[in-house]
């Protein structure tokens, strides 16, 4: 623990990094774990065309950074977490790693790039501990490697964590007795020196929708910014209305412990999905993120932290290949559809909330036709929910799942939504609509009010050809261990 004296030069320090270095504006996530992804240049100027001037990836993909090439968005980075050991044990990879990812790009008209991220949230507690030991090492060696190439001063190596890490007891839940788990305590606290000693950001991912899933007892309007003016918590002098400030305040308990009151915070991933849960709809996303934007826009900070908030929405479009292991809504996470359609109207600068966001422009479809259940089908059919189940597998049926917007549709429909999901993916061969003869191909749109059955983003890229030859292989071995 730092003495006070130390204390008070370091916020000093950092005060200063956020307000003459960093404009604190609304960024976003962009992730590319999808099927049919857009062409990386569409979504730049959809970055752009949105007024989104800072954008988070999850690795360095080189056809992304080749896109944001000669743009002024800042671009944070990012070493994935299966690379993590590797960084840490040979410095030599690090360097590596930063002169093809980095050097190539950030020079006077290449790509704005400010952050690296070392990993995604390494310390979450489903990972059992996989990559504690290896994340300092790898960061220390990435900011060397960034060092030794001369950008230094401009780029900084960061860690996102999960707001797993801090906690507040059970005997006293509020946010000023929060503090980092005791099992890695002390490394995230190495990790804070080593932040602050290169003026970089601690960055977090907090998530208030998580707060309410599955807790029937968590009060709803707790989680959004326009609820009751009525303390939900009271914490000594300090009045929590939403859960964002109070798990926001948590971190910033759990860094004055350990002797950083005034590190400077980036909140990494910040958001709300729109299906695949009771809770997860259009609605609450709008009405979440449109708070969110007048929180943070406001400068009014929370009440332990005041002043601007650094954030990046998550996320910019929809990804149906992620994992649905936390629930099936992660597949819905985008202010955009995967096509690039606004899924609701959303002003980024808080002022007009009628303002709509900007399309994709020029997005190139597949044919107009659909793979359905044949009508003369029954419901008990006896191979029907096999069938159901194998294009299930190899598809994104997470609407059809409870309060879904698709959870209404009968058995034939939902036969119908889960060959027509399979049969897009894989890009609509008529082989791709056989399923022992209770399927048919259709030019009528089976799409109602609420569940559109989608026609995918035609592709055409070799990376994306090369991923149908392996999705090939995989369904004939998933054909072969349920047939």
């Amino acid at each position: 623990m730092m003495t006070s004296s130390v204390n008070s030069a370091k916020g000093y320090k950092c005060q200063s990094l956020v307000s003459s270095q960093n404009k604190v504006t609304v960024g976003v996530n962009w992730g590319t774990v999808a099927t049919h992804r857009l062409p990386a240049q569409s979504v730049v100027d959809m970055l752009k065309n949105n007024g989104f001037d800072k954008v988070k990836l999850f690795d360095a993909d080189e056809g992304l950074l080749e896109a944001l090439r000669g743009t002024h968005i800042e671009v944070m980075v990012a070493v994935p977490n299966y690379m993590l050991e590797e960084m840490s044990l040979d410095s030599g990879a690090a360097v590596s790693w930063v002169q093809a990812n980095i050097t190539a790009y950030a020079y006077p008209g290449g790509v704005n790039i400010r952050h690296v991220a070392v990993g995604n949230e390494p310390f979450l507690k489903s990972y059992n501990g996989t990559y504690i030991k290896h994340t300092l090492p790898a960061l220390k060696n990435i900011q060397e490697a960034i060092n030794r190439a001369g950008l230094g001063l401009q780029i900084k190596a960061t860690v996102p964590f999960n707001a797993d890490i801090y906690y507040s007891p059970d005997s006293n839940p509020v946010p000023s007795a929060g503090n980092f788990r005791p099992e890695i305590r002390d490394v995230t606290i190495q990790i804070i020196q080593y932040l602050y000693s290169n003026d970089a950001p601690f960055v977090v991912n907090i998530y208030p929708f998580l707060s309410l899933y599955g807790n029937m007892y968590f009060p709803i309007d707790y989680a959004f910014f326009d609820g009751s003016n009525k303390p939900v918590v009271k914490d000594g002098n300090y009045i929590y209305t939403n859960v964002f400030d109070a798990n926001f305040d948590t971190l910033v308990s759990s860094l004055s412990k350990s002797g950083y009151p005034e590190m400077r915070i980036v909140v990494g991933e910040v958001g709300w999905p729109t299906d695949g849960d009771k809770d997860a709809n259009v609605e609450n996303a709008k009405r979440f993120n449109e708070g969110l934007i007048r929180h943070v826009l406001s400068k009014n900070g929370t009440p332990a932290r005041k002043g601007e908030i650094d954030v990046y929405l998550f996320s910019l479009i929809d990804e149906d290949e992620k994992s649905i292991d936390p629930g099936s809504f992660e597949r819905h996470w985008g202010l955009f559809e995967f096509d690039g359609k606004p899924k609701y109207e959303l002003d980024l600068s808080g002022v007009n909330d009628k303002k709509g966001l900007v399309a994709a422009q020029g997005v190139r479809y597949m044919a107009r036709k659909w793979c359905v259940l044949n009508p003369n089908v029954k419901d008990d059919d006896r191979e029907l929910a096999a069938n159901i189940d194998y294009a299930c597998s190899l598809s994104d049926c997470t609407a059809l799942e409870y309060g879904s917007s698709c959870n209404h549709l009968s058995v034939e429909g939902n036969a119908s939504y889960a060959f027509n999901m399979y049969y897009q993916l894989k890009g609509q061969h008529e082989w791709d609509c056989e399923f022992s003869g209770l399927s048919m191909i259709t030019d009528l749109d089976p799409s109602d009010d609420e569940c559109p059955f989608p026609v995918m983003i035609a592709r055409g890229n070799s990376r994306e050809k090369f991923r149908n030859i392996l999705l090939v292989f995989l369904e004939g071995f998933i054909m072969f261990t349920l047939f």
